[in-house]
């Protein structure tokens, strides 16, 4: 299935701001997050089609699937 992925901040660092890629059937946001090599613990919001989504959401065909890092400031 092909999944639209969006990447924010510096996870577009040595990667991609958007990508069509091709993933399995019951593929979730947490499998796509470690084929990238991010880390977890830095993700702070998941968006599967504009809405905020869990790491075990299932992905479908053609879904937009956002990833934000956490974001601290004081």
């Amino acid at each position: 299935m092909q999944v639209t992925v969006k990447l924010f901040a510096y996870f577009r660092d040595n990667r991609f701001k958007e990508a069509v890629i091709a993933f399995p059937q019951d593929t979730t946001p947490e499998t796509v997050i470690s084929s990238l090599d991010l880390d977890h613990d830095d993700v702070g919001v998941i968006m599967i089609n504009n809405r905020h989504a869990q790491p075990d959401s299932p992905l479908q065909e053609d879904d937009v699937l956002a990833i934000f890092p956490r974001i601290g400031g004081g």
